[in-house]
């Protein structure tokens, strides 16, 4: 987890970051979670890696203000995926399913990508510092209104 979302991101942002400083509107965007604003239980490993992950994109907007260099940070609650809490549940199928239960109309793939392209096409003198996403029956990390 920390390895893939910390360090990932790192190495990720070092290699490419000269490309984006050379562009004419350079941005790099972080997709966390809103487990990198608030903490909840059970969560302390994923907790943790978002919160340094939401902290890398901060630290690499005050580095790279002088660049020219957009930094943006999307932090989305539920979106339901094929993978995502089957890979973060080890796999169990029903404990996966569990996680979404009650919730009519969880967040999609496509809900953040569509975050993703308004964030990118916002004219170059505009940068989306933070952006919260998390689908209407989600008041918090915490508080889910199932039906």
């Amino acid at each position: 987890m920390y390895e893939t979302n910390v360090l990932g991101a790192l190495a990720v942002t070092k290699a490419l970051l000269p490309a984006v400083k050379a562009a004419p509107a350079g941005l790099v965007v972080f997709l966390t979670s809103t487990a990198a604003l608030s903490t909840y239980e059970g969560g302390g490993g994923y907790v943790a890696a978002k919160h340094a992950e939401r902290v890398i994109a901060d630290t690499l907007r005050l580095e790279a203000v002088a660049d020219g260099v957009r930094v943006s940070h999307i932090a989305p609650g539920m979106v339901k995926t094929e993978e995502f809490s089957l890979v973060r549940l080890g796999g169990d199928a029903e404990a996966a399913e569990k996680v979404y239960a009650g919730v009519p109309n969880p967040l999609t793939a496509d809900d953040i990508a569509d975050v993703v392209t308004w964030i990118a096409t916002r004219p170059p003198h505009v940068n989306i510092d933070q952006v919260t996403i998390r689908p209407q029956p989600q008041a918090s990390n915490y508080k889910v209104h199932r039906v």
